[in-house]
């Protein structure tokens, strides 16, 4: 009897699902190459994944769904696209996909960047925004820009007398992790300097990777077996116990020095003292923010600051057209200081012409959809995973005129800025889930540049032709020059 009952449950069951699925509509799913088996579209990633999917969405449109092993991806490659996904549903759109590397270098995904969306999400935002990015604590930090900008400028001209070329890549690196080490730490990192950039390079690395395992668990052995999980496990745990140092330090330091003045650690630890009972941080979280930090301040900094030197060498016009600017500006000043900036027009158009050109992160950070939703008319299923072609969009021909030559003057009559209200022009994101870390990234991308410009003029090694300047580009979390910018300098005042 009862076996009798459970099959007429089941029959019963059977029949409603497929009555429902008769009655229910198709699903309008989003156009789609065509995938292999087990690895679905992985292998149309190609070396450059931003490069690859403009290819594949100049033929499947701007909404396109691809299968990375039996992970869906929607790829979204227009304005229209980007402001439906990171405006119009971004509530929909805001959580984060679990990802391994992240999920291991992060403390269990502990940062602002990679946290999955909710409580634990906003609460670490607030405290980025309100404490550590404000307007006022980026102003705070004015003095520290401003002297590593200067040094960085007095030791390229003490290499352009001692050598006839002076690798320009390495000082904006060096310049960057100084900057970010100050304002985060406290301070620079003397004899442990060299360790420390290596093994912030290692994990830059390895955030720009994705493990087949991500994408096909049960061949998550293959990591296993060919080191790289090895390799994740030793880059977390030095990267640990570098912040563990530091966090001791800084915990023996507010017993001693009231007065001292404060960075990222400080302020962290400052909030959990005074927020103890309303608003718990945990030192792995203290840890995850400050690698956020490092990973968000440094790599795409630099490399946006590579990029655009890059670029004004290769474009002379401009070039010459910003430094009557900036030496217009400075007048008989020996320095520049934060203050001069606001009357440089064509800096900042230097600036957003450089970052669409070449956005630091190409297809920004990932998202994930939280439930099912239609977008531009195609249905997308909860749990879908959501890649933004930041770096297609601000090339589309039917936006941006002339979309590949480098032109600042497009900038100069136009409202589009940078800061996420514009979905032509998203370098950095929008939405809930955009950098927070704008105000800081521009400061030093403007100093640097107007720094640069105004002490030196550049040429090429070997007399070398400025169209002939090397462009190729490198993999990483961020897009960086494949080759090390080297130049002549001659320093103009």
């Amino acid at each position: 009897m009862v076996a009798l009952l459970v099959a007429l449950f089941s029959f019963i069951t059977l029949a409603v699902f497929l009555l429902r699925r008769r009655s229910a509509p198709p699903k309008m799913l989003p156009p789609s190459p065509r995938k292999l088996p087990i690895i679905g579209n992985l292998h149309q990633l190609g070396t450059y994944p931003h490069r690859s999917l403009q290819s594949l969405s100049k033929r499947y449109g701007q909404l396109m769904l691809l299968h990375f092993g039996n992970t869906p991806v929607l790829v979204a490659s227009s304005a229209a696209a980007a402001r439906e996904i990171m405006k119009n549903q971004d509530l929909i759109f805001s959580n984060r996909p679990k990802l391994s590397i992240p999920d291991r270098l992060f403390y269990g995904s502990r940062d602002v960047a990679f946290s999955r969306y909710g409580d634990y999400w906003r609460q670490k935002r607030s405290i980025c925004v309100l404490q550590l990015l404000s307007n006022k604590r980026v102003q705070s930090f004015r003095h520290v820009r401003e002297e590593e900008t200067s040094l960085m400028v007095e030791k390229i001209e003490l290499l352009g007398r001692s050598s006839t070329v002076v690798n320009l890549s390495n000082e904006l690196v060096a310049m960057t992790n100084n900057v970010i080490c100050r304002v985060a730490l406290g301070r620079k990192y003397g004899g442990e300097e060299n360790r420390f950039k290596k093994t912030l390079l290692e994990l830059e690395e390895l955030l720009g990777t994705s493990p087949v395992g991500d994408y096909i668990p049960w061949l998550a052995w293959i990591d296993r077996v060919n080191g790289f999980d090895a390799k994740v496990e030793r880059v977390a745990k030095l990267f640990d116990e570098f912040l563990e140092d530091v966090l001791r330090d800084h915990k023996d330091r507010e017993k001693l020095d009231d007065d001292a003045e404060l960075d990222f650690v400080d302020i962290l630890l400052q909030f959990r003292r005074e927020n103890k009972n309303t608003f718990p941080v945990e030192d792995e979280a203290i840890k995850a923010l400050v690698m956020d930090m490092f990973v968000a301040g440094t790599d795409t900094t630099h490399s946006a600051l590579e990029w655009t030197m890059a670029e004004l060498i290769r474009n002379p016009r401009s070039m010459k057209t910003l430094q009557n600017e900036v030496r217009e500006v400075a007048g008989r000043k020996g320095e520049i200081d934060e203050e001069d900036l606001e009357k440089m027009r064509y800096l900042k158009a230097v600036i957003k012409e450089s970052l669409r050109l070449h956005s630091p992160l190409p297809l920004l950070v990932p998202r994930e959809s939280t439930q099912d939703t239609k977008v531009l008319g195609y249905d997308v299923v909860s749990g879908t995973r959501v890649v933004i072609n930041a770096w297609m969009i601000s090339r589309d021909p039917s936006i941006w005129e002339n979309p590949e030559e480098f032109c600042p003057e497009r900038f100069l009559d136009t409202s589009i800025d940078l800061k996420g209200l514009h979905f032509e022009f998203v370098p950095f994101g929008a939405g809930r889930r955009g950098c927070p870390g704008i105000a800081f990234a521009v400061a030093i991308n403007e100093l640097s540049i107007a720094k640069l410009v105004h002490k030196f003029n550049f040429a090429l090694p070997n007399e070398g032709r400025e169209q002939d300047l090397d462009m190729s580009e490198a993999n990483g979390i961020a897009v960086q020059k494949k080759l090390p910018l080297l130049v002549v300098i001659q320093k103009y005042c």
